[in-house]
């Protein structure tokens, strides 16, 4: 309904068919508001307009694929997937051959609308592995015809320049099979020069932009379109155009088609060849003679190229600099001037890369045919040259637009056969209609005997001087009355002035406006001469591609007959194609600019006007809706205005042709306006329809109003409905809650009186029954059984046995409370003994020297943190190794303790010495390290004690009793580096051996004798007398100094 209500909008219609009134003013304003809208489709009846958007629009989305897909033409909104699926379904169901007719000038979307056009059908029809490869054959055809064949122009950044028509075939079920492409009138004038603002053909940047390094050395290029006289040497890029990935996207789809390496680099050194053509420079001389001759100036291009063709630089010299003339029996050999070498070399450009491009599209064709013998049906998408009125109109102008005069021929004739057909099959009258026939014009141009195209070959066969002003001045007779023909001479025949013609110049009236056509020029692109010397030197290249372009060029094949006449080829062309194009349904698609800036969403009326008139839309319309501009089923009518009638209205139980004769009776619409066919009704003026559609949009208002009155009431019947309902329900739920309420609390009362009751009776048996003891047996009980189970949930409970686990379970009870932390120290006590039994008696004892040392030092000396990570090896010199120090072992005569190594402090003078020390069970003895002898041999129960500072130093004073042999020297001064293991194993063994513990005193402060008595002096350190310091054995204060002296002593 929404695809209707777009086409009968009175503002913005969606077929001109229906616009009213029909001026060329209401047509274009239609157009523009659609296009502000984003409607850039319109329907002429099957015809579809559509308006370049210059920006990407969400309109060809899978979605919109599904949605058009199998859909109903006028059901739907205007888009160009309508048309592609009316098409197709044509072709598939009914077996009806289908072409699709794209035109509009350059920059009007035509590629991109022949893109979307493929790509739907591409999109819609069935899948398979085998069917995929040929579909994306068929569009990867696209970027390659692109590459070699569209160029920027002032008007389009990717303008076609030829025309392009794709059959593509299908099987009897709709799956393409492949396809023959044909192309049209290329634009070869632009390999050799192009307007300032335009490009070459695209093929030329892409190559030079995206080649690799590799490739265009192999092909002597060099990067950059500055060092190419074709490219007018100069950089040029497009915005949103990425010259690299497109090569790199066009030698992708050459993989896909099918293309093998050698084809793709032979087309390349082609491409390269016509490219370095433009670089060949040639210099002026003068044979002997006087007469004038061109030499190639600079031959290192020259050479470059007969490199990449295997060709002999002096026969591809001789051919661009002379020429060779047959008459009779003799052969004359004759310089080129430097104009005539240039025209030369130009000319072999433009034909080696036309014929390249033909190559190009046989050799798609190759891959993409269909094998013979299958039974196939065939749409047809031509995307051909819009009419063209330029400022100056040339040669290729007046055959393009030409070419457009045959469409518009075909499109009238088809589009009146068409409604002619309608009418028939429908049973309704067919009155004749006044339209314009151009075949005037077409029979102006291509009569075969006295037509422009015949005079312009007659012209160009004529022997003698041949130049445009013969060709105007016989135009001139021959056309001086014809009221489509004009020219400067036959309008001074008629004395009318008109300055906009000048002379050289003639005007056609054309179905879309006069157009002026200078005729210089057309001679010689008519002619398209190519000398033989260049066809025998292209021959005589060992390019296998290149040769394969020149067959004329072989010397076997020499033929004295004249080439055909571009304008004879392409007449030939065009009748090819009208013929091809009469085999099939024809489908219309016209592209219109809406700007000359390419702005997005930027609409110009009058450049739009004027492709209006030359597109011939207003002739469209007058055709399509001559006699009735509307018609449709009996069933989608009915359905859509029955709600106008009594009787049709809400129901009609008849036949649907029966209904509408009904209804429109009913309304009392004119008799002359209605024409009642087979399937359809037909309506002849929109004034009529719009009438109806107003009714309706009425009628809708009042229908939708009582459909809200009704709806209204029914909601809120409905509401008080449900609220009275509710409120019963609700009632009813609160008296039952009430009384539940009260049952339960007479049920509760009821239970209280009886448990007093059967208390009073319990009581009273229990005192006549029972013993005065019995509560305190019953709290035992309790008791015991809250003691069982709290032990039995312990047994459950019990923590890790690692010992460093201290966790323990709650007491779940108070009084279990002192219990509870008995059982955690019972437990904790037990693990310990169960970790120690499970020591070796190694490591038994090591743990238990570290204890000792912990309860000697933690917290007492820094040094003691440092030693935890140390273990206590015992032995550090490796007595049992070094045979020298064994001997020192003897000397004791008892189990060694400890053996390392400590440095000694000499009273004398202050300087420490090294010594081995050596602790046993009995003894410690000192000994020099060099000789292995002992110096010092002392009992343990010599030592009177030890004392250390707080510090983490190694400094150690071993306090002897005087009544030992060593004791009357004084106490010893050691450093050792293991002064807490040593010291640690001094005392287990010193308690081992006297069962007492070693006096360890841990001051800043200590001496050699008793408090009072005169201390030593030592060079560099000192030693108080020690005695009480603080409550503890001190030791006076020894620092590194001059001298000492009676200290702090007691």
């Amino acid at each position: 309904m929404e695809a209707a209500t777009t086409l009968l909008d009175a503002e913005a219609v969606g077929d001109l068919v229906l616009l009213d009134p029909l001026t060329e003013e209401s047509l274009l304003r239609t157009l523009q508001e659609r296009f502000r809208r984003s409607d850039i489709y319109t329907y002429i009846g099957d015809v579809v307009i559509s308006v370049n958007p210059y920006r990407p629009l969400p309109i060809y989305t899978p979605e919109k694929v599904q949605e058009y897909n199998n859909c109903n033409f006028f059901a739907v909104k205007p888009h160009i997937y309508a048309i592609a699926d009316d098409a197709y379904r044509s072709l598939r169901d009914r077996d009806r051959d289908q072409c699709i007719l794209i035109t509009g000038e350059s920059g009007a979307g035509k590629t991109e609308a022949s893109k979307l056009v493929m790509s739907y059908v591409a999109a819609v029809c069935s899948k398979g592995e085998e069917v995929d490869k040929v579909k994306e054959q068929l569009l990867q055809s696209n970027p390659v015809l692109e590459a070699f064949g569209n160029a920027k122009t002032i008007r389009n950044d990717n303008s076609s320049r030829f025309g392009k028509y794709m059959d593509v075939e299908f099987d009897f079920k709709g799956e393409p099979l492949g396809g023959v492409i044909s192309n049209y009138l290329l634009e070869k004038s632009r390999i050799v020069r192009h307007t300032k603002g335009e490009r070459n053909f695209h093929i030329f940047y892409q190559l030079l932009a995206g080649g690799s390094a590799q490739l265009l050395q192999q092909l002597k290029l060099r990067q950059g379109s500055q060092h190419y006289g074709y490219l007018n040497r100069e950089k040029s890029s497009l915005p949103g155009m990425d010259d690299a990935a497109n090569f790199r996207a066009m030698q992708d789809a050459m993989a896909v088609i099918g293309f093998s390496p050698a084809e793709v680099t032979a087309l390349l050194e082609v491409t390269a060849v016509v490219l370095k053509l433009g670089n060949v420079e040639l210099s002026s001389c003068y044979q002997a003679s006087g007469m004038e001759a061109c030499s190639i100036a600079e031959p290192r291009e020259l050479h470059e190229i007969c490199e990449l063709i295997k060709l002999d630089p002096g026969t591809l010299e001789q051919a661009l600099c002379s020429r060779t003339v047959k008459a009779r029996d003799e052969t004359v050999l004759t310089a080129l001037s430097v104009s005539q070498g240039y025209y030369c070399r130009d000319a072999l450009a433009k034909n080696i890369y036309s014929r390249l491009f033909d190559w190009l599209v046989n050799r798609i064709n190759t891959s993409i045919q269909v094998k013979p013998g299958k039974q196939r049906k065939v749409m047809g998408v031509l995307d051909i040259y819009g009419f063209e009125i330029f400022q100056d109109n040339g040669f290729e102008q007046f055959i393009i637009n030409y070419c457009n005069e045959k469409l518009q021929q075909i499109f009238i004739l088809m589009t009146l056969k068409e409604e002619q057909e309608e009418y028939v099959r429908e049973g309704i009258k067919w009155t004749p209609v006044e339209f314009f026939d151009n075949g005037i014009i077409c029979d102006l141009i291509e009569n075969s005997k006295c037509g422009i195209l015949a005079m312009l070959d007659e012209e160009c066969l004529r022997p003698g001087v041949v130049n445009e002003d013969t060709f105007v001045t016989k135009l001139n007779q021959l056309f001086a009355t014809h009221k489509h023909y004009e020219s400067k001479e036959t309008q001074n025949a008629k004395h009318v002035t008109d300055l906009s013609l000048p002379q050289r110049c003639f005007r056609i009236h054309h179905y879309a406006g006069k157009v002026t056509y200078n005729v210089t020029g057309f001679i010689e692109k008519n002619n398209d001469l190519l000398f033989r010397d260049l066809s025998q030197a292209m021959w005589a290249a060992r390019h296998t591609l290149l040769r394969s372009l020149f067959p004329e060029g072989d010397p076997q094949k020499v033929s004295l007959k004249l080439p055909p006449t571009a304008g004879f080829q392409f007449k030939n062309s065009v009748a090819t194609l009208m013929k091809n194009l009469y085999s099939k349904n024809p489908n219309y698609i016209r592209c219109i600019k809406p700007n000359d800036t390419k702005t997005a969403m930027l609409f110009t009326p009058e450049l739009v006007l004027a492709q209006i008139r030359y597109l011939g839309l207003m002739e469209n319309v007058r055709v399509r809706r001559a006699g009735y501009a509307f018609r449709q089923l009996y069933s989608p009518f009915l359905q859509r205005y029955k709600m106008l009638g009594t009787k049709t209205w809400p129901r009609w139980s008849g036949s649907d042709r029966e209904g509408t004769e009904v209804l429109l009776s009913e309304l009392k619409l004119p008799p002359e306006e209605l024409a009642y066919g087979y399937t359809k009704i037909f309506i002849r003026s929109p004034r009529t329809l719009f009438d109806l559609e107003k009714r309706r949009q009425e009628r809708i208002s009042e229908l939708a109003t009582l459909i809200q009155k009704m709806f209204r009431g029914w909601r809120c019947r409905t509401q008080y409905q449900l609220m009275r309902k509710s409120q019963i329900i609700i009632s009813a739920w609160f008296r039952g809650h009430a009384q539940k309420n009260k049952y339960k609390q007479m049920k509760r009362s009821a239970l209280l009186l009886q448990a007093y009751a059967r208390g009073w009776k319990v009581r009273r048996m229990y005192r006549r029954y029972f013993r005065s003891g019995a509560s305190t047996r019953l709290a035992n009980f309790i008791y015991r059984r809250l003691v069982q189970k709290f032990l039995m949930g312990l047994q459950k409970n019990l923590p890790p046995m690692s010992v460093q686990d201290r966790t323990w379970p709650p007491a779940p009870y108070k009084f279990l409370a002192g219990a509870n932390q008995e059982l955690k120290n019972i437990f904790y006590h037990w693990k310990c003994k169960k970790y120690r039994d499970q020591l070796t008696p190694q490591r038994k004892a090591l743990l238990q020297a570290k204890l000792c040392a912990s309860e000697l030092f933690k917290d007492k000396k820094t040094l003691y943190s440092k030693s935890l990570q140390q273990p206590f090896q015992g032995e550090y010199l490796g007595l049992t190794q070094n045979p020298k120090y064994q001997k020192l072992h003897a000397v004791a005569k008892d189990k060694l303790v400890m053996a390392e190594s400590v440095m000694k402090v000499n009273r004398a003078n202050g300087k420490t010495v090294p010594r081995l020390l050596l602790l046993t069970t009995e003894h410690l003895v000192l000994a020099d390290p060099k000789a292995a002898q002992p110096k010092t041999v002392l009992s343990l129960s010599d030592i009177r004690g030890v004392s250390v500072t707080r510090f983490s130093d190694g400094l150690l004073a071993l306090h002897l009793k005087e009544t030992s042999t060593a004791g009357n020297k004084g106490d010893l001064l050691l450093v050792s580096s293991h002064l807490i293991e040593l010291i640690t194993r001094l005392h287990q063994t010193l308690m081992a051996a006297t069962s007492q513990a070693l006096a360890l005193h841990i001051t800043d402060q200590y001496g050699r004798g008793r408090g009072g008595q005169r201390g030593h002096g030592l060079c560099g350190w000192g030693l108080g007398g020690w005695g009480r310091v603080g409550g503890v054995h001190g030791v006076g204060c020894m620092g590194w100094g001059s001298g000492w002296g009676r200290i702090g002593g007691s």
